[in-house]
Formats: structure tokens, sequence, C-alpha cells
């Protein structure tokens, strides 16, 4: 007599957002699946590694903008504990920028939410076989930008208040620099971005994700 298989043991999913409804949409999402079982909820990112010790989930979904912690940071205290953590970063911001600190921090995929109805299910499964999930229109924009100089903290500081609409003094003042090096902050975010003018590196930094309004 031919003994049967034993069944497969189900993929294990924590989903991790500060939004209730979000972390209802994926649950619902995974729990429709017979290879998947949703085991664990966090709302921010301390939660989330209390959780993942409970847990140990083999694929955890990770919203990138929350509250106390980003989700890339959440990602890093987790993996510091449990290095083979494989975590799915979820964002609204399809720019290269995030995804690329994402992949640097050691994210097994990066998904937009827009794509969670259509995607989801095969990014859980593609990075718990050991596959990097990564959107290609994402994997093209991190390709593009990959030899371009990153800007640094006070260059994103700057940048950040130049898009609100304040003057160089009125930046100057709120850093507590002198107007001179807000210009010389400009000239660099110009020149690293490749752009014309203030208005087009806003312009910019916003779409590739490096600032948000």
């Amino acid at each position: 007599m031919t003994e049967s298989p034993l069944p497969q043991r189900p993929i294990t999913v924590m989903a991790v957002d500060d939004h209730a409804l979000m972390r209802s949409g994926i649950a619902t999402v995974v729990d429709a699946e017979p290879d998947l079982r949703m085991v664990a909820e966090a709302g921010n990112g301390l939660d989330a590694l209390a959780r993942f010790r409970q847990h140990q989930p083999d694929v955890t979904l990770m919203d990138l903008r929350m509250r106390d912690m980003d989700g890339i940071e959440a990602m890093a205290a987790i993996r510091r504990e449990f290095p083979d953590a494989r975590i799915v970063i979820l964002t609204t911001f399809p720019g290269d920028f995030q995804a690329a600190r994402a992949m640097k921090a050691g994210a097994s995929g990066y998904l937009l939410k827009g794509l969670l109805r259509t995607e989801l299910v095969d990014t859980i499964r593609g990075v718990h076989a050991g596959r990097l999930m990564v959107p290609p229109e994402i994997e093209s924009a991190i390709a593009e930008h990959a030899n371009t100089r990153t800007l640094s903290l006070r260059e994103t500081q700057v940048l950040r208040l130049v898009a609100t609409g304040l003057a160089n003094r009125e930046v100057a003042e709120h850093l507590s620099l002198t107007e001179e090096t807000v210009k010389v902050h400009i000239r660099t975010i110009l020149g690293k971005l490749s752009a014309k003018d203030r208005t087009h590196a806003v312009t910019i930094a916003i779409k590739r994700g490096i600032i948000e309004l």
C-alpha cells in the first residue's frame, strides 16, 4: 500500500501596518490561499519585533511608513536578532530611493500597495522560495540611478524646507545655518539630482521618494 504524502506546511505570514484596515485586507488575501496562513499582525515597528520573536513567520509584510519607526528601521531591528528573516517592504511610493535603501538593508522584496491584489500572493511565495521580489519598473529605476550620488542628511533637510516654499534665508534660520551655506547646499543638490532649478529638484526628489510633501 502506497503511503499518502504528508501535507505541506503552509507559509506563515505576519503583516505590519499602522492601519488596521490594511492589515485586514492583507489577511483576507493571505487566508484565501490554502498554502498561506496569517499568524500575526502588528501596528508599529516595536510591536513587530515582539510579534516576530513570538511567531517567527516565514514571510513578514512590512509597511514602509509608520509613526514610531519606519519599516526599514523595524526590519533592521528584526534582522539583527533573526538574520534569515524574509521581509517584504510595502509602500505607496514608486520611487527608487526607498527601494534601494530597503534592498541595502536586507529586504527580500519590495511591493507597491496598489499591486497587493494582483502581486501579493506571488511575492510571498517567491520570497519564501528564496527569490528577490521587486517590481520590474522599480528594478529599472534602481538601476538607472545606481551610479548617482545620494543626498546627505543635511541636503535632504534643506530640500524638504525648500519644498515647503521657504526662501534661502528662511531655510537658513530653520537649520541655524548661514544663507551662503544654504546656497552651497542647493547648488550641490542641483548637481546630484541633475536638476535645472529648485522647483525641478523638488519634483525629482518627490518622484524618486527622497522627500514627500
